[in-house]
């Protein structure tokens, strides 16, 4: 079980340095890194709103499902901000960045 493990996070790094992931981050990258759950909640309440105005059009009656879709592109962008946090921890680990 263990070497399965092993194999798919190799993968996933493997990947990661495909499409570039060994580069610097960006003074955003930096900031998503350290705020996951902000980054979250700045996608998850713009898009909350933007359903709610779109449900008030159709369907005045279900505000749940504008608020359901907020919070699951919330939990993407802040999946994707952990996944950066990672990243950034690596760079560091290899010597390849500072932290700065």
């Amino acid at each position: 079980m263990a070497n399965w493990r092993r194999s798919l996070g190799d993968a996933f790094w493997h990947l990661d340095r495909t499409l570039g992931g060994q580069r610097r981050p960006t003074r955003v990258q930096k900031w998503v890194a350290r705020h996951p759950i902000g980054a979250g909640l700045c996608v998850a309440v713009p898009f909350t709103l933007f359903c709610l105005l779109l449900s008030r059009a159709d369907e005045p009656d279900d505000p749940l499902f504008a608020v359901f879709f907020g919070l699951a592109m919330g939990l993407v962008f802040a999946l994707t901000a952990v996944s950066e946090r990672l990243r950034q921890r690596r760079l560091r680990r290899l010597g390849i960045w500072d932290g700065s």
